[in-house]
């Protein structure tokens, strides 16, 4: 068995959904891996992964209205040093998914015809957000 590690930094300009379908499945390619397993790890807290429609942009801006009503903004928690942004960003993370697994066949990920791979950025402010993606398999 085989195993490959890459780091994929993705800079983000807020809060907003990143497609990097195209950057992971680079990753699988060049580790050489035909039949495996892909898995993502996003190291931060207040940004996520996500596999979602990659059709409709309309279901990316649901998702976003959806957990803006879910966990407001303000200054009603205690963790507020870095802005009225950073708690309800945690609380995001907790609520969807810092790692994805995603099967790999032909040297290619298994994903569905209309999924996509999104990094998900919760804060206000850009960032360098960074994804270890591990490839393991023969």
């Amino acid at each position: 068995m085989a195993h490959r590690q890459q780091l994929l930094q993705v800079k983000t300009g807020g809060k907003s959904l990143s497609n990097i379908t195209r950057q992971v499945q680079g990753a699988v390619l060049s580790s050489g891996i035909d039949m495996g397993l892909c898995s993502l790890f996003l190291r931060h807290t207040s940004a996520s992964l996500i596999i979602q429609e990659n059709a409709d942009p309309d279901v990316l801006a649901d998702l976003e209205t959806f957990l803006a009503k879910l966990i407001p903004e303000g200054a009603h928690y205690r963790h507020s040093t870095e802005g009225p942004d950073d708690m309800p960003a945690h609380i995001r993370t907790a609520l969807t998914h810092t790692s994805e697994q995603i099967p790999v066949n032909g040297g290619r990920l298994v994903l569905g015809t209309w999924q996509g791979i999104y990094l998900w950025e919760h804060r206000h402010h850009g960032s360098l957000r960074e994804v270890v993606i591990h490839v393991s398999g023969e």
